[in-house]
């Protein structure tokens, strides 16, 4: 699905991703893991297209996407769930779905579009419960829903999560953990970056560590999650169950 190679990517002067080559199976749900300023978000915000590599490759479904515009990566299959969620706040509900699939009503008639709205809501019922609600309004755990939902409307073989759990109380963590592994389980790919590193091991299949820039350690998320070192310096020295 996804294949880096020797990724880089830069603020001005100052490199931020330093030679970063990383893979993502169809099927998978592949975790990012680090401290603040590791390169994570940045990591994502390059393979959407909202900041542009200074080498490598990025290609997606065998196509170089490397540089391209965030517009057409939508279009070519990935689409970032941002962290901070970035929604449309002055606007409803409904209206931020529709934005979502913005680029879909040339090609597609609008009652196709509707109907996957309807989807959405059948994932997240609370949303339907607000549909006409003020999205700047609704509570952080339903925005972040709303989020995801968002992104699902650009219907996304590769979804991209950034910080789904942050700010949100353990309950509603849980939840978007749970709807997370739903939409896997329905065939949506997922690159997720998640500061909750031991909820997001739980889930995932393989993962990745990320340490200033560069990639640190890799494998199974069974194995990382055994690992001592990385408990010790990204899951917290008293690590016994993921939920505790």
């Amino acid at each position: 699905m996804l294949k880096i190679q020797n990724l880089r990517t830069s603020y001005g002067q100052l490199e931020v991703l330093r030679s970063i080559t990383m893979h993502v199976r169809v099927g998978e749900i592949v975790v990012l893991i680090g401290a603040n300023g590791a390169g994570k978000s940045t990591l994502l915000n390059t393979v959407s297209g909202l900041l542009k590599p200074k080498g490598g490759s990025i290609v997606l479904k065998e196509k170089n996407i490397a540089g391209k515009p965030a517009n057409k990566i939508i279009r070519m299959g990935a689409c970032l769930v941002p962290e901070g969620r970035q929604l449309f706040a002055p606007l409803s509900v409904h209206d931020n779905l529709v934005l979502g699939a913005y680029h879909r009503f040339r090609k597609e008639k609008k009652q196709v579009v509707y109907d996957d709205i309807n989807r959405v809501f059948g994932i997240f019922p609370k949303l339907l419960e607000r549909k006409y609600q003020i999205a700047g309004s609704l509570s952080g755990g339903e925005q972040q829903m709303l989020a995801i939902g968002r992104a699902l409307m650009s219907k996304p073989d590769l979804l991209l999560l950034d910080e789904p759990s942050l700010g949100l109380a353990p309950l509603i963590v849980k939840d978007i953990f749970s709807i997370i592994k739903q939409l896997n389980a329905s065939g949506t790919t997922i690159l997720l970056v998640e500061q909750n590193a031991r909820a997001a091991l739980a889930i995932a299949n393989r993962g990745y560590v990320l340490e200033t820039g560069r990639i640190v350690a890799q494998g199974e998320s069974k194995d990382l999650i055994k690992d001592r070192g990385i408990l010790r310096a990204y899951l917290g020295k008293d690590y016994k169950e993921v939920w505790e």
